[in-house]
């Protein structure tokens, strides 16, 4: 049995999986997040530390099992979120600074766009995390050398490790911005310009290789798979092949399609990237999908619970003309304008907090429409992942936009099960991406449906309203 850490934005994930790829245990706990001024979002990484060893021992608790049945860890982690630490003692320099903040979006606008996206495959936005890097860096008088950089996945190995072990792996250093795409080794030239030392840096891994021993409740297992959430995904639905795709219906929404083993430019407004366990990926990033909803909640108090959208949504037969446009962390894909701030627009007097639901369900859907426009090819098939993918309203209503079938994971933390596949692939549990494949199970299937030409009128007005936000 593998057990997989999925470390996210608002918790950590630790699934117990068998030689099937079968859940056998599950343990969840909450992490909190921290808003120290508007724009910023930062995490305690002791607190991301101490969220893993809970939802491990809940998940081995819930298996009936020791952490010595285990024969392996496989890791994956929200990605881009950056942590500062003294190699010394373990200790954090600073908060983490996680994806969402767009402290430096200022000092994005006076980056070399065009060298960053050759190189990179990326665009300068404050997502990304050089900038946050660079930010830190500036803010502390511990000389370099006795400074570790990493991202969440290089944290965990090094507190699994105790210190010994300072790595990450080519899909979550490809989210850095120092990381040359071509040659997938650091850029020296960028690591210049944000003023960052490779003595600072992990050591380049596979995603699915052997790469340290992990000290984990009483027993060393080796850590045997790491990955970045959304390219953990990617394997979780057995997307190994040029042009299948899927989507993660998160906090934000993330769109890959495998690209194969050559690195292939990416259209206006999409990003490239490395996938798992190896080869490229080209993706769509929206900032705020299940956010909007959550804010929904917990901003506005329109909902009790996110769960109840769904019937609210097809409790009206349409938005009444309501269009949100989820613009909270600004937009990403296919827009990149980290200034961009959220409106809800076309509201009456007879406007309610259904019609804004709706509206709220219909813009993740329209966003991952306009990234999925973006890709060179049409789908044929849209794979669906993440707590979102479990309302049916917005699924079929996602179908019918796309004029594509979306097929729902069985199970919907693909994400873990990615990182489980990669760890159990490492020791030799599963000897190539077909064993994966024939062990991943499909769940609900969406066919498009619908007035062809209202979904047309209703795309239309929504890119008004993103026109609208782009204007300001």
């Amino acid at each position: 049995m593998i057990l997989a850490i999925d470390q996210g934005t608002t918790g950590t994930n630790c699934l117990v999986v068998d030689e099937e790829l079968q859940i056998r245990g599950r343990g969840y706990w909450e992490l909190a997040q921290h808003f120290p001024r508007p724009g910023r979002v930062e995490h305690d990484p002791e607190e991301i530390w101490e969220s893993v060893l809970s939802a491990a021992e809940e998940a081995l608790r819930a298996a009936r099992v020791g952490a010595a049945d285990l024969r392996a860890v496989g890791i994956t982690n929200q990605r881009e979120t950056t942590i500062l630490w003294e190699r010394a003692t373990g200790r954090p320099v600073a908060p983490a600074i996680v994806w969402q903040d767009r402290r430096t979006a200022q000092r994005c606008r006076e980056l070399p766009a065009d060298l960053i996206r050759a190189r990179t495959g990326l665009v300068p936005d404050p997502y990304f995390s050089a900038t946050k890097l660079e930010w830190l860096l500036r803010r502390t008088d511990v000389p370099a050398g006795g400074l570790a950089f990493g991202t969440v996945d290089s944290w965990l190995v090094w507190k699994l490790t105790g210190g010994s072990v300072h790595v990450t792996d080519a899909t979550n250093a490809s989210r850095t911005m120092l990381l040359d795409l071509d040659s997938l080794e650091w850029d020296e030239e960028l690591l210049e310009l944000f003023g960052v030392a490779p003595a600072l840096l992990p050591r380049l891994a596979g995603s699915s290789e052997v790469v340290g021993e992990a000290a984990l409740l009483g027993a060393v297992l080796p850590i045997a798979g790491m990955a970045g959430d959304q390219q953990a995904s990617l394997v979780g639905h057995g997307c190994f092949r040029r042009g299948e795709a899927k989507a993660t219906y998160g906090t934000g929404s993330f769109v890959l399609v495998h690209a194969g083993d050559v690195r292939e430019r990416a259209p206006e407004g999409l990003l490239e990237t490395a996938a798992a366990p190896s080869g490229y990926a080209l993706e769509g990033a929206i900032l705020a999908s299940g956010a909007a909803v959550q804010w929904l909640r917990d901003g506005l108090g329109i909902l009790a619970e996110v769960a109840e959208s769904d019937a609210l949504a097809r409790a009206v037969e349409s938005t009444g003309g309501v269009y949100f446009v989820p613009a909270l962390a600004g937009l990403g894909s296919p827009h990149w304008r980290p200034d961009a701030r959220g409106l809800v627009t076309g509201v009456t007097r007879g406007t309610t907090r259904a019609h804004v639901v709706r509206a709220a369900l219909e813009s993740i859907a329209f966003q991952v429409a306009d990234v999925i426009d973006a890709f060179p090819s049409r789908l044929e098939v849209l794979r669906a992942d993440g707590g979102a993918s479990a309302n049916g309203f917005l699924m079929q209503f996602q179908a019918d936009l796309l004029g594509c079938r979306v097929e729902v994971a069985a199970e919907r933390e693909t994400t873990a099960l990615g990182a489980a596949a990669l760890a159990g692939r490492a020791i030799g549990l599963w000897p190539d991406d077909d064993a994966i494949r024939a062990r991943i199970r499909r769940g609900a299937v969406y066919e498009p449906a619908g007035d062809a030409a209202a979904l047309e009128a209703l795309r239309a007005e929504w890119q008004l309203a993103v026109r609208r936000v782009l204007l300001t």
